[in-house]
C-alpha cells in the first residue's frame, strides 16, 4: 500500500503544500512573502493523493483458481473465475428469480436507512456548498431613516425646537483574504466528508441488497429443508405402519416397532427447530423490506428455481480499492484528516482581512445619493496570536496524529477488504467441492435405504440397520439442501466482497430523489454519478442499459 501523504520531517515541521512554507517559519519571512502569497494564493498542508494499492497480483497465494466443479443437481453448475470481468449494476438478476428481483427493488424503496444514508448525503453537500461560501466577500446592506427634534436650549438659543429628518444607507463588505489557504483547507475537508456521505450511502445499498438476496436463498433453503423433512416423515409413518402390521400377525417384535417409532419421533423433533429459523428469516426478510412482520404477504423463492452465474467477475486488485464502497469511505476519511491538517497549519499564520464600507448621509431622500453626502471606509485588519499557551500548535499537532490514525484504519480496511474477497473465491471453489460430495452421498444413502429395505424383507439383516439407514438418508438429504443454498449464497458474497458493480448501476430516473421518483431515490438536489470516482455533485449520465454479464448458453 502506498505511504501516506504527511510524511513526517522533524518535530515541529510538516509537508506544507503548494506555499514552501513551514508552519514554524520566523515572523520576518512570514511578512517578506506576504506581498507574493497575496497573489500566488498559496495553500498550506498536505495536497491529499490517494495511497497506492497493494502491489499484489492476485487475492490468493495460487496463481489462479480451479474452476467451481459441477454435479448433476439444480444448483451445481459448474463456475468458472474470469478476471477483467465487470460487474452488472444489478447483478442479483444474474440468478434469473422475477421475486428477488421484486424483493430488492422494494427494499431500495421503503428502507428507512437507504433513506437516512441519502439524506446525510445531501447534508453534507449543502454543508460542503456552505463552508464554499466563506471564500467569497460576505455584504450587507443597512438603511435607516430617522426624525429628530432637538431643544432650542440645546444650540444656546431661544425660540421653537428644531426638528429634522436624517436618512442614512450604507453597504458593509467583509472579506478574508484566504493567504495560506485555510478557508480553501476547509472547503476540501467539507467536500470529502460529502464523499464519505456519498460511499456510505452506497456501503447502506450494497449491504441491503446483498441481505436481501441472502435472506430470500436462505429462506427457499428452509422451505425446501421443511419439504424434505415432512417427506421423510410420511415415509416413515408408513414404514410404522407396516412395521406394526407385522407385529401384530406376529411377523415381527414389538422392538422393531418402538424402534420405528422413536426414529419417527426424532425425525419430527427436528420440523420446529426449521420452522422457527423459517419464521425469525421471513421476520428479518420483512425488515429488509421496509415492513412490519404482520405484513408479510408470503412471497417466496423456490431453491429449485434459481440459476447459478457461469462466469464470476475477480476484479484485479488495483481495482477493488475503487471499488469497495468501504475502501472510498476510509479515503474519503484519510482525504478529510489531510485538509484539516492543511486548516490547523493556517491557524498559526497570520489571518488577512479587509472590511470596506460605503454610505451615505442626507436630511432628504433626494439628497442621499448625491456625490456630496457620500462617505466611506477602507479598513484592512491583520491578525496573528502572539501568545496562546501552545493550544494551536497542538491542535496542528493533534491533528497530525489522527491523520496517521485514519491512515492505519485505511490500512486495516484495505486488508479486510482482500481477506473478504479471497474468503468468497475460496468459499465459491471449496463449497462446489462440498455440494459434489453431499450430493453423492445422498445418492449413496437412499440406495443403502433401498437395499436394506429389500434384505429386511428376504430377512438377511435385523431392523436395527434399516433404522439407521433412515437417519443416514435424512441427514444426507437436508446436508445437500443446504449445501446447495451455500453456493447461491457464496456467489452473493463474492460480489458483495468485490464491491457490487455500484459504478455500473443507473437509477429508473436521472434525478434519482423524492421529488421525482426512481429506483434509488434520496433527497432532492444533483443525481448520483455512476462512476468509477464518483465526483461530488455531478450530474448522472443518461440513462443506458447496464453492461451484461456474459450469460451461460
Amino acid at each position: 500500500m502506498g505511504a501516506p501523504a504527511i510524511r513526517h520531517r522533524g518535530n515541529n515541521e510538516h509537508s506544507s503544500g503548494r506555499c514552501g512554507l513551514a508552519p514554524a517559519a520566523p515572523l520576518r519571512r512570514i511578512w517578506a512573502v506576504a506581498g507574493s502569497l497575496l497573489l500566488s494564493g498559496c495553500m498550506v498542508g498536505p495536497d491529499f493523493e490517494p495511497p497506492l494499492p497493494p502491489d499484489v497480483s492476485g487475492y490468493t497465494p495460487q496463481a489462479g483458481l480451479r474452476p467451481a466443479m459441477a454435479s448433476e443437481i439444480t444448483g451445481s453448475a459448474s463456475q468458472r473465475f474470469v478476471d477483467g470481468l465487470e460487474i452488472g449494476g444489478q447483478w442479483w438478476r444474474e440468478f434469473n428469480s422475477p421475486q428477488i428481483n421484486a424483493f430488492v427493488e422494494e427494499a431500495v424503496h421503503n428502507h428507512p436507512t437507504v433513506r437516512a444514508a441519502q439524506y446525510a448525503l445531501r447534508a453534507a453537500r449543502e454543508t460542503a456548498l456552505q463552508t464554499r461560501g466563506a471564500l467569497a466577500p460576505q455584504i450587507a446592506g443597512v438603511g435607516s431613516a430617522t426624525r429628530q427634534q432637538v431643544p432650542a436650549a440645546a444650540g444656546g438659543t431661544t425660540g421653537a425646537p428644531s426638528i429634522y429628518n436624517l436618512y442614512y444607507a450604507t453597504v458593509n463588505v467583509s472579506y478574508t483574504l484566504d493567504v495560506f489557504g485555510g478557508l480553501r483547507r476547509q472547503v476540501e475537508s467539507a467536500e470529502a466528508l460529502a464523499q464519505y456521505r456519498r460511499f456510505e450511502m452506497e456501503a447502506t445499498y450494497l449491504a441491503l441488497t446483498a441481505n436481501v438476496v441472502t435472506s430470500a436463498i436462505s429462506d427457499a433453503s428452509l422451505r425446501a429443508q421443511i419439504a424434505a423433512s415432512q417427506a421423510i416423515i410420511k415415509a416413515q409413518t408408513d414404514q410404522l405402519q407396516r412395521v406394526q402390521r407385522q407385529f401384530e400377525v406376529g411377523a415381527n417384535s414389538q422392538a422393531e416397532v418402538l424402534a420405528q417409532r422413536a426414529t419417527l419421533a426424532q425425525t419430527q423433533a427436528t420440523l420446529p427447530p426449521l420452522q422457527k429459523q423459517l419464521a425469525q428469516g421471513r421476520n428479518q426478510l420483512m425488515a429488509y423490506l421496509g415492513r412490519l412482520p404482520s405484513q408479510d404477504r408470503g412471497e417466496s423463492v423456490n431453491l429449485s428455481s434459481l440459476r447459478l452465474p457461469r462466469k464470476l467477475p475477480v476484479s484485479l486488485p488495483a481495482h477493488l480499492v475503487r471499488q469497495r464502497p468501504d475502501i472510498r469511505q476510509a479515503e474519503a476519511t484519510l482525504h478529510q484528516a489531510a485538509a484539516l491538517v492543511g486548516v490547523n497549519i493556517a491557524n498559526l499564520l497570520p489571518q488577512f482581512t479587509i472590511t470596506p464600507s460605503a454610505g451615505t448621509d442626507a436630511l432628504t431622500v433626494g439628497q442621499l445619493f448625491t456625490p456630496q453626502s457620500a462617505a466611506f471606509t477602507l479598513a484592512a485588519n491583520l491578525g496573528q496570536k502572539l501568545v496562546d499557551g501552545g493550544q494551536a500548535y497542538r491542535t496542528k499537532e493533534a491533528s497530525v496524529a489522527s491523520f496517521e490514525q485514519d491512515y492505519a484504519l485505511y490500512q486495516g480496511t484495505i486488508i479486510t477488504a482482500f481477506q473478504n474477497v479471497a474468503d468468497a473465491l475460496r468459499a465459491v471453489q471449496f463449497d462446489a467441492a462440498t455440494l459434489r460430495a453431499q450430493s453423492l452421498a445422498e445418492k449413496a444413502a437412499l440406495d443403502s435405504l433401498t437395499m436394506a429395505q429389500e434384505q429386511f424383507k428376504s430377512g438377511a439383516i435385523g431392523y436395527a440397520i434399516i433404522i439407521t439407514a433412515q437417519q443416514t438418508y435424512q441427514n444426507a438429504v437436508i446436508l445437500r439442501i443446504q449445501a446447495q443454498a451455500m453456493r447461491y449464497a457464496d456467489t452473493v458474497a463474492l460480489f458483495q466482497a468485490l464491491g457490487g458493480g455500484w459504478w455500473h448501476r443507473f437509477d429508473e430516473t436521472r434525478e434519482a430523489f423524492p421529488r421525482n421518483g426512481g429506483y434509488f431515490q434520496g433527497p432532492d438536489g444533483p443525481a448520483l454519478s455512476a462512476t468509477r470516482d464518483g465526483v461530488i455533485n455531478e450530474p448522472a449520465p443518461s440513462p443506458a442499459p447496464d453492461p451484461e454479464m456474459e450469460r451461460p448458453r
